[in-house]
């Protein structure tokens, strides 16, 4: 008979699971390593999860729940748009940071073993962040008073992408190397000069002095 595991053991299966997908994509992960490093038996994953299939995308939903919260925090006032982009930036630098895995896993979902779900989860990741920095590209342009022509969709998509590379940039070994060769050496070590200036730049593209 199985234990019904607890909140803690749950959240340890996830980010074992992450990691694993992270450093050996979805056809090489091995779920026999992942219940060892839970410390669980297979049998108590599988009775959870149908297959390992299941398992990832449950890995993924989990790490999802981070990005809800990022957003829910940047949009929790009536806070002007440089201060939710400000908010965004910082709490992304923080959890590429320690959440280095998350954002592997997010790039190995667009190449490798995992490119057969990347259609059913850029539909499911990206349509969190979409219709908000549309939302927020719009009241951008409103606080510009017509001085921003550019459709407000695609100025969202250019900012998500921004975002994206940033946080491959703290996350993924050639994004790192890249950054680096791009910004110097120590780049990395200075994150806060990474937020400004990328809070700086968004700032002179809607218009708003930092």
């Amino acid at each position: 008979m199985y234990r019904k595991l607890d909140a803690e053991t749950i959240n340890t299966i996830f980010e074992t699971g992450i990691d694993e997908f992270a450093n050996n994509g979805l056809d090489r992960a091995n779920i026999n390593v992942i219940a060892k490093k839970s410390g669980v038996s297979v049998g108590v994953i599988y009775k959870y999860f149908k297959d390992k299939d299941s398992f990832f995308l449950a890995c993924v939903r989990h790490s999802l729940k981070l990005l809800e919260q990022v957003l829910k925090d940047a949009f929790s006032d009536d806070a002007d748009v440089m201060t939710c982009i400000r908010r965004i930036v910082y709490a992304l630098l923080e959890h590429s940071r320690k959440h280095k895995n998350y954002n592997v896993m997010y790039n190995e979902i667009t190449s490798g073993s995992c490119k057969r779900y990347a259609a059913v989860l850029a539909r499911e990741i990206e349509s969190r962040t979409a219709p908000v920095y549309e939302q927020l590209m719009e009241k951008a342009k409103r606080s510009a008073n017509g001085k921003i022509n550019i459709d407000s969709r695609l100025l969202a998509f250019f900012f998500d992408n921004l975002l994206m590379m940033l946080q491959f940039s703290y996350s993924c070994d050639y994004y790192r190397e890249r950054m680096r060769i791009f910004c110097g050496e120590d780049i990395l070590d200075n994150d806060e000069k990474v937020a400004e200036e990328f809070i700086r730049f968004m700032g002179s593209i809607l218009g708003s002095r930092q």
